[in-house]
């Protein structure tokens, strides 16, 4: 059955970053921030049933405890929202994907983890692949600061680098947090430590959904629910990944961490087959790059 729900994740996912892309007008302002809420209302709700169908002994002081973590999720998350409005999400995701590689490093620096060299050119080939696709932003053939400016452009393009730097700082710190013996979360055991983190990440972000839709409501910004279908089928298919996504990794996880990796795949596809996005030679070039660099690095930290 791991194989089922490993499959079932990557195609969750990647219709998550589509219905994402799908429901960001470039125009609106704050459509974001209405992702933001709606994500935010869906993870309360599993969040809530959950609680209601596990018996975890959830201790309330585990949302502080975790707050960390889940605050670097949740502003990784509401980057890359804030940067599909502008960016295509077959260029933004293979990008957002390369946290894992960022992660790598981050504990090579402060954990002075040693690293098989056969990872290191998986992430010079990454490298390689982000160095070449910022070198396109600067090509006639893209034009993005001429539509957007030039400020809101350079803006618009960091969204998914700042995306991959801060969700990969969550995952270093998830380290620790999900260690028994380094953890600060109250009441954990080895059987219920990763759903106690969930379930405060997931009510955290219930949190600030409610936060940001008073923000609006205070600015008078419209939030009409039955015109926000795509942001809220993004939502359900995004929490309903994370739920499939235990499963998967319980099973092989070997085997299924490279296919997991394979989500930025599916996005490209299914952003040239339903928005019909169209990127320059280059892009896709370098883009193939990055996700060789990827699948790669996934292979082999799954080995």
């Amino acid at each position: 059955m791991w194989l089922f729900f490993t499959l079932a994740t990557t195609l969750l996912w990647g219709a998550a970053e589509l219905f994402y892309k799908k429901g960001s007008h470039e125009d609106a302002r704050y459509d974001h921030l209405r992702v933001c809420v709606l994500v935010g209302a869906v993870m309360g709700i599993h969040a809530i049933f959950t609680l209601l169908t596990s018996d975890i002994s959830y201790d309330p002081r585990n949302l502080i405890a975790y707050l960390p973590v889940s605050l670097c999720y949740i502003l990784s998350m509401a980057c890359s929202f804030f940067g599909i409005r502008f960016i295509e999400e077959s260029l933004a995701d293979p990008i957002e994907n390369t946290a894992g590689a960022m992660c790598s490093l981050l504990c090579v620096i402060f954990l002075h983890e040693s690293i098989s060299p056969a990872i290191w050119v998986a992430i010079t080939i990454i490298t390689v692949g982000i160095i070449g696709v910022s070198y396109t932003e600067r090509s006639s053939e893209v034009n993005r600061t001429q539509r957007l400016g030039k400020k809101l452009a350079v803006i618009a393009f960091s969204m998914p680098f700042c995306y991959a730097i801060i969700d990969a700082l969550g995952s270093f710190l998830d380290i620790f947090f999900l260690e028994l013996e380094t953890s600060p979360l109250v009441g954990i055991n080895a059987e219920n430590i990763e759903l106690v983190a969930n379930v405060s990440y997931e009510l955290t972000f219930a949190i600030v959904g409610l936060i940001l839709f008073a923000f609006m409501m205070y600015k008078g910004v419209k939030f009409e629910l039955p015109k926000q279908g795509d942001k809220a089928i993004a939502a359900v298919c995004e929490t309903a990944g994370q739920l499939t996504y235990v499963y998967a990794m319980s099973g092989n996880g070997a085997i299924a961490a490279p296919i997991l990796s394979s989500v930025c795949v599916v996005s490209l596809l299914l952003s040239r087959i339903f928005l019909k996005e169209k990127l320059t030679k280059k892009q896709y070039l370098f883009i193939g790059i990055i996700i060789v660099g990827i699948l790669m690095l996934a292979v082999l930290e799954g080995e």
